[in-house]
């Protein structure tokens, strides 16, 4: 859509707001009541009326009559009903006397009279609804006449809240109406002040302004954090409207910088809404600071004229001349992104103030970027973060999310009460990570369509902030599964559709579950118990307690509260606890371990009673004594810290092979290292592992001795003999002794992912925008009413230059040029202009 048509659908969208928030009563036309006892005694509490009062027959009432009939329909938008009250001839009451017959309305609210009104100040509709709303909202809106008040206003302000500050130079007026009607809806939101008073206008500005005209300065405040910090002024630069103020006020509480991780042809923010640019500062991981602190300096700026938002190159595959490092987004529909190289801030201020700057770039460049073209093409940076790289392969994949619960601020709470146990993910949509566990997520709802109890639901984080910092979410993507009554838990495992919906059944019952007879602790031990989990195999754990240790069994407790949806865990101590424990040759407090659906059955001995040393002990006893390694369960087996024996085979390996590993798996030297495999042909990453050790993949089955964490070497069984306990353990004593050399020795660098993570809470917006940056990093604020956007302006050439010692003291060196923001513009430090402060 045009511009133009962008800004009147966000126009209409803020109408309808107005509209549909306040109560209708009545009808929208001039109400009439035969004597003022019918008016009094219809009156309700909390309903507001005007009212007027005039004989039946009064021939000079006719141009009032005309303009208050006008005005009932826009007062009832806001909840209050226009009254004519008609007085008998015989009626002398304050109200209906011949004093006060049409020459005073009055404002009731209930009963109770707010304000009365000479008639001859309600001369329009403009000046009776102006009049009205001032005097409705007298404690939201402040009235000022001094600049003392108004830096006493702002002081209190500080850190708290932004202030809208108008100046009208009568009362009465369009102007005057459109500030009221303003601060009708946002009054909530932002302190408004108003002043009729030309001198404190001139105070406030070094400027002459105009005092025959309205002004209004959006005044910000809520992110001062020094008492003698002045706030920002940014000034509405065009003719003082009601559209006019709400567009102005969607701009100001929009976020200062925009972090942008997709395509920019997709990106639409509420500046190309309204009709204005977006400007792209184009960074890379390296110089990310120093292009966050240009791009927020540009973006004080350009407040009011355009957006700024910065694009991240390694997130973002774009097919332009590396060295571009800036973007202009046009809000026309159809128009190309252009991509630019730019010398410093000012030439992007200058982009956006004068567009046939755009032109003459471009022409500027062509040649040149017809040269570099086919070789830029060839030379594309590849992504190395493989979730991204996936994410943006399927990006036109449309999920299946019908399952799923979309929640915001305003049904979060009421939503927990649906099901017994609501799962919510917590993500960003604009992160990969999170769109890759979205996959994930949705085909676990379709896994668990039609589980009783269980209701699945999403909150996206970019579009509900407050809610997720009130949740206390501080990475992409979390899930949580809230219950009523008790505290939520967190999953922290891995993001596989398997591994989501084990976590999330298991979570459906207590944990530990308390069982109260012996057969219920049989048929837990079998896998029958709980019902809702019969159908699902889990290793059971069964903790078994005597009245006389009560320390043990509370540390069971606790440990099962950290392990809840990881494990299935029960707990038996009745009377009856001991014949239970005798007849798996243990005595309390004990631990059995049920696998394979209760086919066998461990016991072990719970010598520890502190919380953690239980819950190490229990996710040591829940690993596999010889298990196949694969992607999901390799953190489990890293954690524990021990080197690897570890067989590579191209398939399922043979039963000899196996029966001999798992001898030596239970055997004595069991717990100095982790024996396993990996099927190749499960598990293909495997390959690369191979290759890193030998170059080549060597022929299988190889059996390796792998000491990841110290030292890296690897040591490979000889393939001329054969894998029984007895040759693998006379090995390891050589090896142990010395007397192996290594195949090879891995790198001691620290296993880092390819891209830095993300800082959620610094790139996401808080509940109320912020717009100025941290303290150090931007200019000090004005004290002219709306620096660059004062009104009827953004003349660069009226903003004072600072002193080169101030630039660089108060900047934190964003530096003239675009510094990182392209390859070529790293070194340069041109000397003569400097920037301009706001």
């Amino acid at each position: 859509m045009s511009a133009q048509k962008g800004g009147w659908v966000s126009s209409l969208v803020f109408l309808l707001f107005c509209a549909s928030s306040i109560p209708k009563c009545g009808t929208a036309s001039l109400q009439q009541e035969s004597s003022p006892q019918h008016y009094f005694s219809g009156l309700e509490a909390g309903k507001t009326s005007l009212a007027f009062f005039t004989p039946s027959v009064s021939p000079g009432a006719q141009p009032f009559l005309e303009q208050i009939e006008s005005s009932a329909e826009v007062l009832q938008d806001y909840g209050i009903s226009v009254v004519k009250v008609n007085c008998p001839k015989e009626d002398v009451s304050r109200y209906c006397g011949k004093e006060n017959a049409l020459r005073k309305a009055f404002l009731f609210r209930g009963n109770r009279l707010i304000r009365e009104f000479p008639t001859d100040a309600l001369f329009d509709v403009n000046s009776i609804v102006a009049n009205v709303l001032f005097a409705l909202l007298f404690n939201e809106v402040k009235y000022v006449e001094t600049l003392a008040d108004l830096e006493n206003i702002e002081n209190v302000l500080k850190g708290k809240s932004n202030m809208v500050f108008a100046y009208v130079p009568a009362t009465g007026t369009a102007e005057h109406r459109a500030v009221m009607e303003a601060a009708f809806v946002y009054g909530t939101i932002h302190q408004f002040v108003l002043t009729t008073e030309a001198a404190l206008l001139k105070a406030t500005s070094h400027d002459d302004p105009d005092v025959s005209s309205a002004w209004l300065l959006f005044c910000h405040c809520q992110q001062v954090t020094e008492p003698a910090q002045p706030c920002r002024r940014t000034a509405l630069a065009q003719p003082l409207t009601l559209l006019s103020i709400h567009r102005h006020l969607k701009l100001m509480g929009a976020p200062l910088v925009t972090e942008v991780a997709e395509d920019p042809e997709k990106i639409s923010t509420v500046h190309l809404q309204l009709g204005l640019p977006l400007v792209f500062i184009l960074s890379q991981k390296e110089t990310y600071e120093a292009d966050r602190r240009t791009a927020e300096f540009v973006a004080w700026q350009l407040l009011g004229k355009a957006g700024v938002a910065l694009l991240s190159r390694d997130l973002v595959e774009l097919n332009v001349l590396h060295r571009s490092n800036v973007a202009l987004k046009t809000p026309e529909e159809g128009m190309p992104i252009q991509y630019l190289v730019l010398e410093d801030t000012d030439e992007v201020i200058t982009l956006v103030e004068d567009k046939n700057k755009v032109k003459q770039i471009q022409e500027d460049e062509q040649e040149e970027e017809e040269d570099e073209d086919e070789k830029e093409n060839n030379n594309q940076d590849i992504q190395d973060d493989q979730v991204v790289e996936a994410v943006s392969r399927d990006k036109k994949r449309e999920l299946p999310l019908e399952q799923i619960l979309v929640l915001t601020e305003e049904n979060f709470h009421s939503s927990l009460s649906e099901a017994a146990r609501t799962v919510v993910l917590f993500y960003a949509s604009w992160e990969a990570v999170s769109l890759a566990v979205l996959r994930s997520y949705s085909e676990v709802a379709a896994h668990l369509k039609g589980t009783l109890g269980v209701l699945l639901s999403r909150v996206n984080c970019w579009d509900w902030p407050g809610l997720c910092s009130q949740e206390n979410v501080t990475q992409f993507p979390t899930i949580k599964i809230y219950k009523e009554g008790q505290q939520s838990v967190t999953y922290d495992g891995m993001w596989g559709t398997e591994e989501l919906s084990s976590f999330i059944l298991l979570s459906q019952v207590p944990c530990p579950l308390k069982l109260t007879t012996m057969d219920e602790a049989e048929g837990y031990l079998r896998g029958e118990f709980p019902s809702e989990l019969s159908s699902h195999h889990h290793t059971s754990l069964l903790g078994v307690f005597s009245t006389d240790t009560s320390k043990a069994r509370e540390a069971f407790e606790e440990a099962g509260n950290i392990l809840s949806g990881h494990v299935r865990m029960g707990m038996y101590f009745e009377d009856d606890a001991l014949a239970l424990s005798r007849k798996y040759s243990m005595s309390p407090p004990a631990l059995l371990l049920a696998r394979s659906g209760g086919r066998s059955v461990e016991g072990i001995t719970l010598s520890k009673h502190s919380v953690q040393d239980m819950v190490q002990m229990i996710r040591y006893e829940l690993l596999d004594i010889f298990p196949e390694i694969t992607v999901s369960n390799l953190p489990q087996y890293l954690q524990l810290g021990k080197p690897f024996l570890i067989l590579f085979s191209a398939g399922n390996i043979s039963q000899m092979e196996r029966k001999e590993m798992l001898k030596l798996a239970k055997g004595r030297p069991q717990q100095a290292f982790v024996a396993c495999w990996l099927n190749l042909k499960k598990t293909p990453v495997g390959h690369g592992i191979l290759r890193t050790y030998f170059s080549t993949t060597p022929p299988l089955p190889v059996l390796l001795w792998v000491n990841l964490h110290a030292g890296g070497q690897v040591f490979k069984f000889p393939s001329e003999q054969s894998i029984t306990e007895m040759n693998i353990l006379s090995w390891l004593e050589k090896l142990q002794a010395g007397l192996e050399i290594p195949s090879s020795t891995l790198s001691d660098e620290d296993w880092k992912p390819p891209l830095p993570a993300y800082d959620f809470l610094q790139m996401m917006e808080p509940s109320v925008p912020e717009l100025s940056p941290q303290p150090g990093n931007t200019p000090d604020p004005p004290k002219i009413p709306g620096g660059d956007t004062a009104r009827g302006g953004g003349d660069t050439a009226s903003r004072e230059e600072p002193s080169q010692e101030s630039t660089a003291e108060e900047f934190g060196s964003p530096g003239r040029d675009l510094r990182g923001t392209a390859p070529r513009l790293a070194a340069r430090d041109k000397q003569g202009k400097r920037h301009s402060e706001l």
